[in-house]
């Protein structure tokens, strides 16, 4: 008979996974596995992050991180988002990105909407990331939280091809008419 795991695993543990085109991730401890994104993600994920470099890269605000990158929140909490913004410096070291990040951005496919919707939220909340993104691809929407009190709250949703400015970030405008083209 098998047994289930017994501890939470570790950074350290995910050096062992193998090399299949997937994202392994930990939420407490918990082994998550996503398949490789789809065409249509990738290309909603490069334009929205074209976006962002020119806002946070070209003015000096920060620097913005495209999947695959590991981003340790705890020892037992490693995700790896479609895009990260990270405005200190030092959070970026050799291995990955350590500590919660300015901003999360997580686009949703059929195989994790419910993940990044529910369970990703709930612990980037709870582990302080500041704010977080949804982006669905197949609505396409925009959706930013801020988190507030432990929890997130709604800073502004959109859907193409409206052109919408964050309030967090003055200056930072995103295109979604460019992002769906």
């Amino acid at each position: 008979m098998v047994q289930g795991l017994t501890q939470k695993l570790e950074y350290d543990d995910l050096a062992h996974t193998p090399d299949d085109n997937r994202r392994y991730e930990l939420l407490d401890g918990a082994l998550l596995v996503t398949p490789s994104p789809r065409p249509l993600h990738q290309r909603v994920s490069k334009r929205l992050q074209r976006q962002l470099e020119v806002h946070f890269e070209e003015t000096g605000l920060g620097e913005v991180f495209n999947a695959p990158v590991d981003v340790i929140l705890t020892l037992h909490d490693v995700v790896v988002p479609d895009l990260v913004v990270v405005t200190t410096p030092p959070q970026v070291t050799e291995r990955a990105i350590e500590g919660p990040p300015a901003i999360i951005v997580e686009i949703l496919s059929p195989t994790t909407r419910m993940r990044d919707r529910k369970l990703k939220a709930e612990r980037y909340a709870a582990l302080g990331v500041p704010h977080y993104w949804i982006v669905d691809p197949v609505a396409r929407t925009l959706e930013c939280y801020r988190l507030e009190s432990a929890r997130y709250t709604t800073v502004l949703t959109a859907e193409s091809p409206s052109h919408v400015s964050h309030l967090d970030w003055p200056g930072l405008t995103i295109d979604l008419g460019a992002i769906w083209r």
